[in-house]
């Protein structure tokens, strides 16, 4: 029975960078120009954009690329503008899922997001049915390496103001934080030690496990499907499997 673990979610969503950067490159550009249009081009005053930026470097965007979307978008004539939109529903075996769309045009956007949930054995439901199984959360990934000092980044971390630090993933370490303190954690932190997976939003209370391999093939394709549509940003689900 094929697995699907945290880790393996985030080898899969860096291996596609090298597949499709363009694409990548493409959403991660979308979401600078919306942080610019909500705060303004000056990071040292918009927090939304310097998260933007951070995710952005975290996924080895060129600082031309990020550069030339924030002047795309403070410069005059900007006419793009995108609203973001949070759709919920339920994949196979009950699963919750959550997804965060930045879209100049949400009937289109609805309407394939609800056909994928369809396809592939779930349903997209109303706001709130499933928002209540997430806590907002900031969450910093780092790779366990042969080098890396545990008790360093555990002590480092609780002094950054970390509300959790899980060790127990042979692969990585997790490392939560209040929303309020998502940006001065990963600052701080970001100056020590490499992190290969930075995001502040939605992060399961509980997890579920699916009892068979017809409901794990669908909820990966499911996944696979809506993070590669144009318009979704990030796709959160309460879904945890042993590889």
């Amino acid at each position: 029975m094929a697995g699907h673990s945290k880790w393996s979610n985030i080898k899969r969503r860096k291996e596609a960078v090298d597949d499709q950067r363009g694409k990548i490159f493409s959403k991660l550009g979308r979401e600078l120009q919306q942080a610019v249009r909500s705060g303004g081009p000056d990071p040292a005053t918009n927090s939304l954009l310097r998260d933007a930026i951070a995710k952005a470097k975290s996924y080895n965007m060129p600082n031309d690329n990020i550069k030339r979307s924030i002047e795309r978008a403070s410069g005059e004539g900007a006419s793009e503008a995108y609203e973001e939109i949070y759709y919920e529903g339920y994949g196979p075996g009950g699963v919750a899922v959550m997804v965060r769309a930045l879209t100049d045009n949400r009937n289109r956007t609805a309407g394939e997001i609800r056909h994928l949930f369809s396809k592939f054995g779930g349903n997209l439901g109303t706001d709130g049915c499933v928002s209540f199984q997430f806590d907002r959360k900031g969450v910093l990934i780092l790779e366990r390496t042969e080098t890396l000092d545990e008790d360093a980044v555990f002590m480092d971390a609780l002094e950054a103001g970390a509300g959790d630090v899980d060790l127990d993933d042979p692969h990585m370490i997790e490392i939560t934080t209040p929303p309020d303190l998502y940006g001065p954690v990963r600052d701080r932190l970001s100056e020590k030690y490499d992190l290969i997976e930075q995001r502040l939003g939605p992060v399961p209370i509980n997890m579920v496990i699916l009892s068979s391999e017809e409901e794990i093939e669908n909820m990966d394709k499911l996944i696979e499907r809506l993070e590669d549509n144009d318009d979704v940003q990030d796709v959160y689900h309460n879904w945890e499997q042993e590889d």
